[in-house]
């Protein structure tokens, strides 16, 4: 396995591998942020295939209350391993390690994961990765479905942190 920064050839490829709900592609989204400096998009890649994602926010967690409570704080998001039957594996955990590289490298010695609440399986993970539970905080984000209606989500989510990393 390999793990790389996405590139302006790989959304296609992400997009076929690892689709995402609506009309905008999430991979596109992210992408953007990454030329934008707002973000580092992670791609895990077997047998030249794209198997999983992270992004390493740099700006943090949009949520006001995570803000409050750990300024500063980067966050990863936007993790997923496909197909499911690739879980399990240690494609989650290298993805994780290589964002937490990732803000090594700036020196930083934090890094925020938010984890929703009915996801105990990625919570036990994170937990088993050292990250631990700061606050909850809905996450809150839309996207354009294929008919054009903008899809509102919230999710009641765990904001958890590792430090040092």
């Amino acid at each position: 396995m390999e793990i790389t920064a996405c590139t302006a050839a790989d959304v296609a490829l992400l997009d076929l591998h690892m689709g995402s709900p609506g009309r905008t592609s999430f991979h596109a989204r992210r992408f953007a942020r990454q030329e934008a400096g707002e973000c580092t998009y992670l791609v895990a890649w077997l047998d030249g295939r794209p198997v999983g994602h992270t992004e390493m926010r740099w700006t943090g967690c949009a949520d006001p209350r995570v803000r409050a409570v750990r300024p500063g704080c980067p966050e990863i998001g936007g993790l997923a391993v496909w197909p499911e039957e690739l879980r399990s594996h240690g494609i989650g955990t290298t993805l994780v390690g290589a964002a937490e590289q990732l803000a090594r490298a700036r020196d930083l010695t934090v890094a925020g994961i938010g984890v929703a609440k009915d996801n105990p399986r990625a919570a036990a993970l994170y937990a088993r990765l050292g990250y631990r539970p700061l606050v909850d905080y809905l996450d809150r984000y839309s996207y354009e479905d294929v008919d054009g209606t903008i899809r509102e989500c919230v999710d009641p989510c765990a904001f958890l942190v590792k430090e040092p990393l």
